[in-house]
């Protein structure tokens, strides 16, 4: 069971930083609430009484998305059923509807926030390998002074472990900014230890553009979550592609570099093989996402004979 003695709601961001700057230790921030409310159910966290709850779902400011030229600002509330509903981020965000469709079920989608996915930085969050290839930069606002001051980083910096991030005393997550992707192809892939309402033992984003041609791989982008402390981008594996004429020897070549880089520490076999295949899985099905064929069972059969 989750309590707390006090439950706040602000509507305006310099609001909620007041009322977070002056909240008793051990309080909490929450908007989707999809992370605290399963960790308070009895047999998980047990009883859960927090001092003072501050729900962000109205603050104004982390309301919905703007598009900046070539980036695009998501505000922390936009929750994970955007993705897959607004055409916009379906088209800017090629790899965020295939990790959407993937996140919980349509209920909690439309509760779940991708920044709290962030904050949270569970090193198998799904949100967090496809924010990787977009690049994405978190927002992070405090009061100075009684005014509110921002600073942004690279969320690759931002988390530092489990459930560790650089987020400061005072401080509230407000948008992560990404790449807009117009022309790529996406995928996102994940396996975990049952069908339905999955967490990922391991996860993996790619995004794909060909160049006119179709046979090139102009540019290629590569994520992982769930083999190690936090998520990775295999910048080494992109630089292998990108350039290099698109075949299928050539994706299942990449495919076998990430298997060293498992660093979890349990079920280290599994996850190496795991981590093989999504690549190539990810690469093949975001070429799909661009109009190539999709291989046959026995073209990739042949492959790894």
């Amino acid at each position: 069971m989750l309590t707390c003695d006090t439950y706040l709601m602000p509507t305006r961001l310099g609001e909620a930083l007041h009322a977070w700057s002056e909240a008793p230790a051990g309080s909490r921030l929450v908007a989707g609430a999809t992370d605290i409310l399963p960790y308070a159910r009895e047999g998980r966290g047990g009883d859960v009484h927090l001092p003072t709850m501050i729900d962000l779902s109205r603050v104004a400011e982390l309301q919905g998305y703007e598009v900046r030229g070539n980036r695009v600002r998501l505000g922390a509330n936009v929750v994970y059923q955007q993705f897959l509903e607004d055409p916009t981020l379906v088209r800017l965000l090629p790899n965020m509807p295939s990790c959407a469709v993937w996140f919980a079920d349509d209920q909690i989608r439309q509760q779940a926030t991708l920044v709290g996915n962030l904050v949270n930085a569970s090193p198998a969050g799904d949100g967090l390998p496809p924010v990787l290839t977009l690049n994405g930069e978190i927002e992070l606002a405090r009061l100075e002074s009684g005014q509110i001051a921002t600073r942004t980083m690279p969320v690759a910096d931002f988390i530092t472990g489990p459930g560790r991030t650089e987020l400061r005393d005072g401080e509230i997550a407000t948008a992560v900014t990404v790449d807009a992707m117009e022309g790529y192809g996406g995928s996102f892939q994940k396996v975990g230890m049952r069908r339905s309402l999955v967490i990922s033992a391991v996860c993996c984003a790619a995004l794909v553009k060909t160049d006119p041609s179709g046979r090139i791989f102009e540019d290629v982008r590569l994520a992982l979550g769930g083999i190690g402390p936090r998520p990775i981008r295999l910048y080494d594996i992109e630089d292998m592609l990108r350039g290099q004429e698109m075949t299928r020897e050539l994706v299942a070549r990449a495919s076998l570099l990430p298997a060293d880089r498992v660093a979890s520490r349990s079920r280290v076999a599994y996850r190496r093989a795991v981590v093989s295949g999504f690549i190539e899985a990810a690469i093949e099905d975001a070429l799909v996402a661009l109009g190539a064929p999709k291989p046959t069972p026995e073209q990739r059969e042949a492959l790894h004979a």
